[in-house]
Order: structure tokens, then sequence, then C-alpha cells
């Protein structure tokens, strides 16, 4: 049998010392949006505790109007059971004897109802958070389908992802982590689908976070539960569409949501994971297949295609004779490689520039960018053309790149390609691009290995990963998920 967890500050049936200890722990009359209120209703003293900003005042001033009428002899014999059960009209009522407990509790929102003669704190959730409406996510639109997106409020999350899977073993449990943040995190997953041992070990890992708090929410708890902090790789997905969520939890993943944060996590996921759009389902699958055949090409082009050019480039005897414009006409004053790695740094920076620009001057800033800073820099010799043409390819497809996260880790191993071409040439490239697959066959994602099914090998799931394949055909669930229902 699991013992009872130990009370440090129990619960007084005099109210004077609870109402002291709650005083000075939630720093009543320092801060001035903790709420304390004094009253007497039925013959006995009571106090209610609150954050001004969380609690639902219309509902309070009701609850207050109910409790008013009460005589003391509507509380006897036993004054908890009635004012739970008969008296406090209200659905998420519940008790708590552990001062400690009340004081994380109102912090988090709900309202605290000390009575005396009670050696109970009865906590009211009549809380609500400043939220914003689901809008559709700026990173993953699509022409059609639904315009809802995640927010920042953990429950409204909660209550989009219910709203597709609306199966009786879905699961979400509560934990917190932060000893001092106390933020709120939701593991969300199909209890007869997903594989036990991946929902213990992502809970675990979890529950095994010490920090003061995780300000950067999803950010923070990846960097704890994902380790391999040098690998620029994530071994978590990102998504703030709750249909693109559902989807994975039907097939067995298990979803993360943080409150505070518009995007949930869902773990484990592959390489390939990262590749994929919702945009390739809301097609015909003859046009999702194409989209994603497309997609590849970009991303595939990001990562090799200017490190390739600047292979050939300077060495053009690699080149048959039918490919040999490939190459520079004219070379420019600064040598090759420091013109692409200008143009890359040049690329960062108006990335950078236009996430703090307002959207209203968003377009000049891109004319200065394409007309002044491009056209001229060609024009006095700093880029050639074929430089500006390679490094604009090989950024459309870094922006054609599903995840955020996948992109600049794709755009660090570019840099990293192009160094060792340009140090050792075609021997350079070709071991940077063996180290590169023997780290992502090394890697794995909660036990998952990363580059599935790729290696190890696939055929079925593989076909299904290059090719979008019509749903009524995909009868099976991933087996690397080890799900208990296969079948779906």
């Amino acid at each position: 049998m699991s013992k009872e967890k130990e009370v440090k500050h129990p619960v007084q049936s005099k109210i004077e010392p609870n109402i002291e200890y709650l005083r000075e722990q939630l720093g009543a009359g320092k801060s001035f949006d903790v709420i304390h209120i004094d009253l007497e209703y039925a013959g006995r003293k009571m106090a209610m505790f609150l954050i001004d900003g969380f609690a639902k005042d219309d509902l309070l001033h009701l609850l207050q109007k109910f409790l008013a009428k009460l005589k003391p002899e509507d509380l006897e014999p036993e004054p908890l059971h009635k004012l739970l059960k008969t008296y406090i009209p209200y659905v998420e009522v519940d008790k708590n004897k552990d001062l400690d407990v009340v004081v994380d509790t109102v912090l988090a929102g709900p309202t605290a109802l000390v009575v005396d003669g009670i050696a109970e704190v009865i906590i009211i959730d009549a809380r609500t958070y400043p939220v914003r409406g689901p809008e559709e996510p700026d990173t993953e639109r699509v022409v059609r389908g639904s315009r809802d997106g995640f927010v920042e409020t953990i429950v409204f999350n909660m209550s989009l992802t219910r709203r597709r899977v609306r199966d009786r073993s879905l699961r979400m449990e509560y934990m917190q982590v932060g000893r001092r943040s106390k933020t709120d995190v939701c593991i969300c997953y199909l209890e007869d689908i997903a594989d036990p041992d991946l929902v213990k070990e992502i809970k675990e890992s979890i529950s095994n976070i010490d920090t003061d708090g995780v300000p950067m929410a999803e950010k923070t708890i990846e960097e704890f539960i994902g380790g391999r902090h040098w690998n620029p790789y994530p071994i978590v997905r990102y998504t703030e569409r709750p249909d693109t969520a559902a989807s994975h939890i039907f097939e067995g993943h298990v979803i993360i949501i943080i409150d505070g944060s518009p995007s949930v996590m869902i773990a484990p996921t592959t390489f390939w994971h990262h590749l994929q759009h919702a945009e390739e389902y809301r097609q015909k699958p003859i046009v999702g297949a194409y989209l994603r055949l497309i997609r590849f090409l970009a991303i595939w082009s990001s990562l090799f295609l200017l490190p390739l050019w600047y292979l050939f480039a300077v060495h053009p005897e690699y080149l048959p004779d039918q490919l040999s414009f490939i190459g520079v006409k004219e070379p420019g004053e600064i040598p090759l490689l420091v013109q692409i790695f200008l143009a890359e740094l040049g690329i960062d920076i108006l990335r950078m520039a236009a996430v703090h620009t307002p959207t209203s001057l968003a377009t000049a800033l891109g004319l200065v960018a394409a007309l002044m800073i491009g056209q001229v820099a060609v024009e006095v010799g700093l880029f050639t053309n074929e430089t500006v043409l390679y490094i604009s390819v090989a950024a459309i497809g870094t922006f054609a790149t599903p995840s955020y996260e996948m992109s600049l880790a794709n755009r660090l191993v570019r840099i990293v390609l192009l160094l060792m071409a340009g140090w050792f040439g075609l021997i350079g490239f070709v071991i940077a691009v063996a180290v590169w697959l023997i780290m992502m066959v090394r890697m794995k994602s909660f036990q998952t290995p990363y580059f599935w099914p790729f290696i190890p090998f696939s055929l079925h799931a593989f076909r299904d990963v290059l090719i979008r394949s019509p749903i009524p055909l995909k009868k099976r669930r991933p087996t690397i998920l080890h799900p208990q229902d296969p079948d779906r």
C-alpha cells in the first residue's frame, strides 16, 4: 500500500492560525492582487483567499448570497458535509487538509474558503484566465480545413483535443512542473492504444524535472526530457493544430500540453514526421502525394544543393560535359565560400529583422532586401549572380520545411557541409554526409529510432512516408510505436 503524503502544515480547527499562515504565505497585504476577505455566515467566522483576475466575481458573489441565508442549525451536525453537498452550489468543489497545498492551489487560480471549526479548507475552482480566441496558426496554414488553433490556456487546449477525440479511453493526466512556477502539464493519450511503457517513460521524465520554473514552457520541458543538448535535431514535434494532434493520438503517440503555450508536443517522433504537413491530407491523395514529393525536393535542396553546387563550382572536373554550365561564369572579387557565408548571414539577419518588424513595414523591408541590398551587392561585385540564385533556392527550401525546428537544424548541417567541402573538397563532403547519416541513425526519440522506417527499414511504412497514401488504405498503426491495438 502506498503511504499517504505527510502533511507538514495541517489545517487547524480554529480559524485564526489558518488565516495567519495563509496571509503570510500568500503575501496578503503585500501583493495587491492577493485578496483576503473576512466573512461571517451561520454564526461562524469564515475567510476567503483568492487572486484578483483569476476569480469569477459574479459567481463568488452568488455563493456569498447563498451562504448569507444560512442559519447556525443549517450546518449541524456535519458542517463540512453540509457545505460541500448542499450549500455551495458549484460543480468544482473540493477540500484539503494541507495548508501548503492550499497555498499552491490559490496561486493557480481557485478560491480557498476557510471555516471556523472545520479542520479542512474548501477549494472552489471558480477561476478564469485571460485568453485569446482559437485562431488558425500562422506557421501551419491550410487552404482547406479547420481554422481553430491551440491557445495559451491548458483547459481550452484540452477541450479542443477532446472535441476531436471522443473516445472513452482518452486519458488526460495532470502534472505540475517547477518548484516555484507550478506550471500545469497534461499528458494526453489513448489508454487502449498507446504503449504503456512509452507513457510511463514520458511521465517519469517530466516528474523528474527539478527546476525553479519553466517560463519558456514547452521548450524548457523539451530540453529536460530530451537530452542531447548539442544535437540540433528535435526529438518531439510541435503543432498548434488540434486536428494534427488528434491524428497523432489515434496513431498511438502521446501529446504533452503545457499551460501558457499555444504549441503542444508530440512524442515520440521520427525525422520524417517533421517533413509532413496537414495540407497534404486536406487534398485528394494524388494531389497530396505530389505536394509531399515537392516538399521533400525542397527540403533536400535546402540541405545538400548549396554544398554540392559549391563543390562543382570549385572543381568543375567532377561534372560531365552535359552539366558544364553549372558553376560561376564571372568570379567575383571575394572568394566563393566567403560569398556564400555572407549571404547565409544576410538571410538570417533579414529573418530576425522580419520577426521584429511591424506588419505594416514588412513590405518595405522586403523591398529594401531585394532591391537595395541584393541588386546592389551583385552590381558592386560582392556576390555573383549564381551565388544569389543557389542561396535563394536553399532559403526557399528552408522556409518550405513544415517544422521550424527541423529547418533550423538543417540550416546548421548545411553550414557544416559547406565548411567541410570548402576545406577538404569532395572527401570532406562525403565524410560530413556519412557522419550526418550515422548521427541520424543513432538518434532515438523515447526509444524510437529517429530514421525509421528508412533505418531500420520497413517497406510498408517507408512507402507511406514517401507517398501520401489514401486514408482508407492505411489500416495499420505505425509498428514502431508498439500500439496495443495495431489495427485502425
